[in-house]
Order: structure tokens, then sequence, then C-alpha cells
């Protein structure tokens, strides 16, 4: 009998799959290119770390310093440096799943993390806008084009915004566990005004993002307030479910504006060598996407309020 046949490696086998499991958020936010590629990834760098005692955070603080160099990289117009950018992207966005799988298995998940967590992003994209906005200036001879790349990287910041938004809110409504991210913009502010020192920017910042956050969803912020006079914290699960059912038919639109759905487009238009069709998609193609989702979300949340 082979060694993978025999009960004991099965009931490993078994057991890692739960542990694999009990790193994922949920698989009902996960997508595709996420369940087949980058999280199993993840996953495997985080069996190495978890005997090192490396924290959730360091990690992430690598991940921001490997994915803003690729806006070096994406500001040279060889294919050569191009691959080199969209592998330490790659790379950042595996341990930005790592930071993620890495907290969840330790239970050292904090506030201060998701904040870094959400910077991480928006700190590759900016290092990207900029590094095309230099591209296409030393092509064209102008540096007009840094205007539309801050437009982008302003666009880029909403959308992602809303985008960690709607996937919260999704966990929130799977269990109080899962959905443990999910605050309000005033819960913010009390955690903001218990910190000391230099730990206040951080939350005076995420009070920001959160406030933004309702300030564009004002069904959703209804129909929370509606259900919490209900029921309190404790939603009855039929509720749970529907919203859930309701909520899974809207994220391939936000699957869009996520990480991967940018990036892929990113990727296919490097190698066309026309940049500035990225600038244009992230302004048009993106906030259009960012429209319809709003107005669905909106109109699904007002049924439920």
């Amino acid at each position: 009998m082979s060694m993978a046949a025999t009960p004991i490696n099965k009931q490993v086998m078994k057991e890692d799959n739960k542990t694999y499991a009990a790193s994922l958020k949920s698989i009902e936010t996960e997508n595709i290119i996420d369940r087949a590629f980058y999280r199993p990834l993840g996953y495997a760098v985080t069996k190495m770390l978890l005997p090192l005692g490396i924290s959730p955070n360091t990690v992430t603080i690598i991940s921001i310093v490997i994915g803003a160099s690729a806006g070096y990289f994406f500001h040279f117009p060889d294919i050569t440096h191009n691959i080199y950018g969209i592998l330490v992207l790659i790379i950042a966005n595996i341990l930005d799943c790592v930071d993620g799988q890495l907290a969840r298995l330790t239970g050292k998940k904090t506030i201060l993390g998701r904040i870094l967590d959400g910077l991480a992003g928006d700190i590759w994209f900016l290092s990207i806008y900029t590094g095309l906005a230099l591209r296409l200036s030393w092509e064209f001879g102008t540096y007009w084009f840094f205007a539309p790349a801050l437009i982008s990287g302003l666009s880029h910041l909403v959308q992602a915004n809303i985008t960690d938004y709607y996937k919260t809110l999704h966990l929130y409504f799977i269990s109080k566990e899962k959905g443990s991210d999910f605050q309000s913009a005033e819960q913010v502010r009390r955690h903001k005004e218990q910190k000391p020192g230099f730990r206040k920017i951080f939350y005076l910042c995420y009070h920001k993002y959160t406030l933004l956050q309702e300030m564009a969803t004002p069904k959703l912020q209804a129909m929370l307030h509606s259900l919490h006079e209900k029921y309190g914290d404790d939603f009855p699960e039929d509720i749970r479910t529907n919203f859930r059912q309701q909520s899974r038919k809207k994220m391939k639109l936000i699957e869009l504006m996520t990480f991967n759905g940018r990036s892929i487009v990113l990727f296919i238009i490097l190698f066309t060598e026309e940049t500035w069709l990225y600038l244009l998609y992230e302004t048009f193609a993106l906030n259009l996407v960012l429209t319809v989702s709003i107005h669905k979300h909106e109109r699904m949340c007002a049924k439920f309020s």
C-alpha cells in the first residue's frame, strides 16, 4: 500500500484541509483566482512562517515594500522590466494573502493590521500610477499625464474602499466572528479616542475611511439600523441567508474592482504598450462599475429595511 493511502496520512490531509479552510475569510467571498492560485500559495508560505513566530503585520509591511517596487519596473517601456513588475506584484499579493491567513491561524488579528492591510494595495497602485505617469510623460514629452494618473489614484481609493466594505458586510452576515472587521464609523471613532500618540493617526485615517463608506451607502445604513432595532446584534438566520444569496449575485460585478480584476487588465495592457489605456480604464470603466455596483447594492438593501 502506498504511503498516500494509509489512514494516518489521510487523517493528516483531512486536518490540513481543515486548517486551510480556517485560514480563509470565507469561501463565499473568494474569487476563482484566489481559490486556485493566491490562497493555496499563501497557505504554503503561512505554514512555513508559523513556527518562526513572525507577526502578520511584519508580513504586511514586507508586502508593501515589495509591491511598491512595481511602479519602478512599470516606468520602463521594455517587456523585461514589465515582467519583473508583474512578478513582484504577484509576490506582494501572495504575501498579502499570507498576512491574513497567518492572523486567522494565530489569532493575532488587530485593527491596526486591518488598516495596514487596506493600505497595502493603495500604496502598490500609487507607485504604479506614478510609474505609468513617468513612462507616458517621457514617451510623449509632457508631464500632463500626472493629472489623469492622480485622478486614477483617487478613483482607485474610492473603488477599493467600497469593494472592501461590501465584502466585509457579506462576512458580517455569515457570522459575528467572520464579520468582526465590520465596524461603524462611530465604533472606529471610539477606538481612536482610546489609542495613544502615533496610533491615533492610523485610527483617524480609518475613521475617515469608514465615514466615506457610510456616506456612499445610505440605504445600507438604513437597513442595518432597522435590523439592529428589531433584532439587536443577533439577526435571524433566514435573513442572513437571504441577504448573502442576494449579495453573491452582486459579487461578479464588484470583483472587477478587486486586485485580481484590475491587475489582469493592467497586465494585458502592459503587453500592448498602450499604457495610457489603463488610466482610462481606471477613471471611466471602473468608476462606471462602481456607480452601478452601489446602485444595485442600495436597491438590494432597501428591500431589507
